[in-house]
């Protein structure tokens, strides 16, 4: 059997606690508006009987053991004269009611105290005075019937009715307190369901071993929907999550150069190129003489980015000569970074990148700058970053926090296993900060600078 990750499950839980305590306070406020509204109050009250020989009865002087145990096997019929048409109908006329005896005699109900002879009695009616009145008469009437039927008279009245003063059917704080606990668990089990059939990447404790490999990088959400965060933000929480990116990469290749980086995912808007253009800068900042690459020659975005056109690029030197780079090299505002766009869209976008060329051109390049970041195609259903993996030095696999699946992102890390990729690890984009760690002090003072919460999804 799968382990439960109850921990996991809490901090799940808590996305939806809001809503859990809506849906409470919903049940109650609805629980509240029925009883003022709509409930009918009702009303209860009882009267019992004793089955014993009457003082004033002619037939015998004397209660003998024989009479009690005649009444004790009594009780049962005696239960159902009670609530016989016999009865019931000289009550309704008696008191001359409006019901009819079906309506009656759910009103009426009997009850045998255990090992005794005493009969209870309970009537239920909207009206009090009536309810007392009913009782009373049913009371008297099965006295009557018994002495007919039986010719004894051994029906004794006990205790008579009462007027009720607060409502049977009146359990405004039980209902209410019922209706949250039902819909809490209710709730609780709802999403529990949801969280074990889950299959998104959850940022949990264990998620490492989950996935089966490292997590490099947790990039923390940022609302202002700026592509240039670390320029623009250099103290928001996800420019200090690139930050540290860039130094863990830096960190994990200390027994080889890093020269070449490619930066793909499982499927599109994962944040990939959001992640490529700002670890690019991040390089740049730290004295390194950057290129980024847009490989996604089917759908990249980096042009947008650098608000440049992509109508040249490097799907055009793929196919023209690889010595002619330097026509196709863009020269940003950032000192030491430099960018190719991915060209027009060609028709065979694999070939291009697993080409001869490629290769030269890579090679060639790595003679100018300190490191190259590829921004790649994701790796679910095409083969374009599959291959160019294969050589390049370290492959980044960008993950959306709660949105990739987990099964899929272990799919693309097998992918690029199979093909002798250099895995770095995987990056969490989206990440919720954590109240009183060191990276929600820098997701709050960046958040504050900005005023926006307009939220803008990232490939």
């Amino acid at each position: 059997m799968e382990e439960i990750d109850l921990l996991g499950f809490f901090e799940y839980f808590k996305k939806y606690i809001f809503g859990v305590i809506a849906a409470c306070i919903a049940a109650a406020l609805v629980v509240i508006i029925y009883y003022a509204a709509f409930k009918t109050q009702l009303y209860t009250t009882k009267t019992s009987v004793i089955l014993v020989k009457n003082e004033t009865s002619t037939t015998t002087d004397t209660i003998s053991q024989n009479d009690i145990v005649l009444n004790q096997k009594l009780v049962s019929t005696y239960r159902q004269i009670i609530k016989s048409r016999l009865v019931l109908e000289q009550v309704i006329n008696d008191l001359k009611l409006e019901y009819d005896y079906d309506y009656l005699n759910k009103s009426v109900n009997v009850e045998a105290v255990e090992d005794t002879e005493i009969l209870k009695i309970a009537v239920t009616d909207e009206n009090p005075e009536l309810a007392v009145k009913i009782a009373d008469t049913v009371a008297e009437v099965f006295s009557r019937e018994v002495v007919k039927i039986y010719k004894i008279n051994n029906v004794s009245v006990l205790d008579v009715a009462e007027l009720p003063t607060y409502p049977s059917n009146y359990h405004l704080l039980r209902d209410c307190i019922l209706a949250l606990f039902v819909v809490f668990v209710g709730a609780t089990g709802i999403i529990f369901v949801i969280f074990y059939y889950d299959d998104s990447l959850n940022d949990t404790n264990n998620v490492e071993k989950e996935i089966g490999m490292p997590i490099v990088a947790r990039v923390f959400k940022d609302y202002s929907g700026d592509d240039m965060l670390v320029v623009n933000k250099p103290n928001a929480a996800a420019s200090e999550c690139i930050r540290n990116l860039r130094t863990n990469l830096q960190f994990s290749s200390v027994d080889s150069e890093l020269k070449t980086l490619l930066v793909t995912s499982t499927f599109p808007s994962e944040g990939k190129s959001f992640i490529s253009a700002n670890l690019a800068v991040s390089f740049a900042q730290s004295g390194k003489k950057v290129l980024l690459m847009d490989c996604d020659l089917r759908k990249g975005r980096q042009h947008k980015i650098f608000k440049v056109s992509s109508r040249y690029g490097l799907s055009n030197l793929l196919v023209g000569k690889v010595s002619d780079y330097s026509e196709y090299l863009f020269k940003t505002e950032i000192e030491g970074l430099y960018f190719i766009p991915r060209g027009a869209c060609p028709p065979n976008p694999s070939e291009l990148l697993n080409s001869k060329k490629m290769l030269s051109l890579l090679k060639e390049l790595q003679k100018i700058f300190d490191i190259i970041i590829l921004d790649g195609a994701p790796v679910i259903g095409l083969s374009d970053s599959v291959i160019l993996s294969s050589s390049i030095d370290r492959t980044v696999l960008v993950a959306c926090a709660n949105k990739t699946p987990k099964t899929q992102l272990i799919n693309a890390k097998k992918a690029l296993q199979a093909v002798g990729a250099n895995i770095a690890g995987c990056v969490i984009n989206n990440a919720t900060a954590k109240k009183g760690s060191h990276s929600s002090y820098y997701y709050y003072y960046g958040y504050g600078e900005d005023g926006k919460k307009t939220e803008k999804s990232k490939q």
